[in-house]
């Protein structure tokens, strides 16, 4: 029986960074370099202001973004699109993000079936892994998200 609840132990703590890291597939160190180009619009700063990326204001603080329901980051003015589709039921996950940062207008006309909605973000990540390692990067810097 012992060996049976060692066992349980070891599976369990193995499985804990996966699912601390939101389930993440990428590499978030490639993904921290691959933010590099991210950080002309978007900075990363904790919920006590401490700067993890320093990074322009364009776009909103992706401190927390694992999670978070589309649009709704706090004193961001978000495109209409963006915020309908919060509204809709837009949250990132992996799946969201990746699909999201390689086209994003194409992405908010997809998801709410709409061919005149748009998003603010003009930069198209073109790399699926690359997308893929941010998302990663993102989950680790990142708090996890409320269930």
């Amino acid at each position: 029986m012992t060996k049976k609840i060692a066992a349980a132990f070891i599976a369990a703590t193995m499985a804990t960074p996966v699912f601390a890291a939101g389930h993440a597939s990428g590499d978030a160190e490639a993904g921290e370099n691959a933010f590099r180009q991210c950080r002309s619009c978007h900075m990363i700063v904790d919920a006590d202001g401490n700067d993890i990326v320093r990074g322009g204001r364009t776009g909103p603080n992706q401190y927390g973004l694992p999670g978070r329901t589309a649009g709704t980051y706090e004193d961001f003015r978000y495109s209409d699109s963006m915020v309908e589709a919060g509204e809709a039921g837009l949250v990132w996950t992996e799946e969201t993000f990746v699909a999201y940062v390689q086209d994003p207008t194409g992405f908010l006309r997809e998801y709410l079936d709409d061919s005149g909605a748009r998003g603010s973000m003009s930069y198209k990540v073109r790399n699926e892994e690359d997308a893929v390692n941010l998302w990663a990067y993102l989950v680790s810097v990142s708090p996890e998200p409320e269930s």
